[in-house]
């Protein structure tokens, strides 16, 4: 741990992201919540994404993990990245997926000002840090309709044709890029990422979402 985390820790100790409830040292979140939350694990788990080897998921998009992305996401709580993205990374790791750089689906610069950050790039610099892996930003996207706000798969899908525009891909040109998100729905925004990566030359895509939504 960094000494401005060391600093961050005794002024603000960290609480579970899911009730927040004071942790200790070196905890992600709290024992309750390791037991009570939605967890997704075999075939559960998995979502399939166009030109991907898959998505893995951690958690159904319910209850107290859907209030906690909502206040990652739109309650300005970007502190939460570092619990959120530790236990993706954990979840990497027992699954054993190999990849050679992180990176995720940008927002758009107009949505990125209104919130003031990118909670899928804070995700991906968390996990990168507990991977030892490069974080590289690999795609811009032009601002469109928010995908929340649509529920048609196909709709979601047209909404987002010709979105991502690839950055420097002579970065990630051969390579496998594991793109990180909060939560996948139908995989769309996924699936046009992916698509713009291995068009660029990437030699391959993986995924990974804190939450996957729609599934039971």
């Amino acid at each position: 741990m960094s000494f401005p985390e060391v600093i961050l820790d005794l002024i603000f100790p960290p609480k579970c992201p899911f009730c927040g409830v004071l942790l200790e040292k070196g905890e992600l979140l709290c024992l309750e919540c390791q037991k009570a939350l939605p967890w997704l694990s075999g075939t559960a788990e998995e979502t399939q994404v166009e030109l991907t080897a898959g998505c893995i998921s951690l958690l159904r998009y319910e209850g107290k993990v859907r209030e906690a992305v909502h206040r990652y996401k739109f309650g300005g709580e970007s502190a939460l990245s570092r619990s959120l993205g530790g236990l993706m990374a954990q979840r990497m790791k027992e699954k054993g997926v190999v990849v050679d750089l992180i990176s995720w689906p940008s927002v758009s610069k107009r949505r990125h000002r209104e919130r003031g950050y990118d909670q899928a790039e804070l995700l991906a610099c968390e996990m990168g840090k507990v991977l030892g892996l490069p974080v590289l930003r690999t795609v811009d996207k032009a601002h469109r309709p928010a995908q929340s706000g649509i529920e048609d798969k196909d709709e979601r899908k047209a909404n987002l044709l010709g979105a991502y525009t690839a950055v420097e891909p002579e970065s990630f040109r051969g390579k496998v890029v594991l793109l990180v998100d909060d939560v996948v729905t139908t995989g769309a925004t996924l699936s046009e990422c992916a698509k713009t990566l291995r068009l660029a030359g990437a030699e391959a895509v993986s995924c990974i979402a804190l939450a996957r939504a729609g599934h039971k």
